[in-house]
């Protein structure tokens, strides 16, 4: 009881309310809660908060070739995605494998297949877009014998105990990001494991890779996991469709991968990532300060001090 009363404190309400409403809405049809979220994304959108400035300086350094008009209407459209997100999201925690499967399909199993037979686990590359989390659901059901993913803890210890709880509920292993003994672990024992290291990453081993032509502080780390353990490496993105459905893609294994080289190894994901943006721009996660610099030698595109 005692380790409970924590979590019971007035700075955690806001969030058990969140995740009580969410839970209580999960039931609700599918596109009722698409309408729901578009609803409130509108919303977000109009408000002055720290996120819609980020995706604006996002979009503007990622996607210059677009009018001003054009990023205008795309950050409404991306907001709009981050509410169905939301509401997906619940879906994924709370849902029954039937009512997934019925919303959606995973397309190359054999690709893993293939990769998994060479007995040394498989890494599914992806990236942080706003069906982050159905993408990951789907992986855990729909493959054979499940899937593992690694993720990062949050600060909230509220949000933190659900998420380690629901997704050790779901994967066959929940990896913390820092915990790579586990991850090596893992693809030794010729799993396959959910990875998206492309967000802005300044820890040991960061390096500058173009990303958009813009240098990103980014994690090689996976280069270096593929040699170690001999796992493949194959691209995983997920997409939502106009209709209400999901198109989860595992695409073949990347051939001659690792390199010699780390950074050009992340230059060339990255540069997939570019590919399926351009593919949903709506759909990536803008809000996010992924040109954050190693250094001060690097611009401060989203106008913050930097810590001393």
């Amino acid at each position: 009881m005692k380790t409970l009363l924590p979590l019971l404190r007035p700075h955690y309400w806001p969030t058990w309310l969140a995740l009580g409403t969410l839970r209580v809405l999960a039931p609700l049809p599918y596109p009722l809660l698409a309408l729901m979220g578009r609803a409130l994304g509108s919303l977000l959108a109009r408000l002055p908060v720290s996120f819609v400035r980020i995706a604006r300086t996002n979009m503007g350094i990622c996607l210059p070739e677009l009018s001003d008009q054009q990023r205008e209407r795309l950050v409404k459209e991306h907001f709009k995605s981050l509410g169905v997100g939301l509401f997906e999201t619940a879906i994924s925690w709370w849902a029954s494998n039937q009512r997934v499967a019925k919303l959606a399909q995973l397309e190359g199993k054999g690709n893993l297949d293939t990769a998994l037979a060479r007995g040394r686990g498989a890494i599914l590359l992806s990236a942080h877009f706003t069906t982050l989390e159905i993408g990951a659901r789907v992986l855990c059901d729909q493959v054979p014998g499940g899937a593992s993913i690694m993720y990062r803890p949050t600060a909230n210890v509220v949000l933190e105990r659900f998420l380690m709880r629901n997704r050790s509920a779901r994967a066959k292993r929940a990896i913390p990001r820092d915990d790579v003994r586990t991850l090596i672990s893992a693809l030794k024992a010729s799993e396959p494991v959910w990875y998206a290291p492309d967000q802005a990453y300044r820890k040991k081993g960061a390096q500058m890779v173009p990303f958009f032509g813009i240098p990103a502080a980014t994690n090689t780390a996976t280069s270096r996991l593929a040699r170690m353990t001999g796992a493949a490496v194959l691209p995983y993105f997920p997409e939502r469709l106009p209709n209400g459905q999901y198109r989860m893609v595992i695409h073949p294994m990347l051939e001659n991968f690792p390199s010699d080289d780390p950074v050009a190894d992340a230059k060339r994901f990255n540069e997939l990532i570019e590919a399926q943006v351009r593919h949903v721009p709506e759909q990536y996660l803008w809000i996010h300060r992924r040109f954050k610099g190693l250094t001060a030698d690097y611009p401060d595109y989203y106008k913050r001090k930097r810590a001393s």
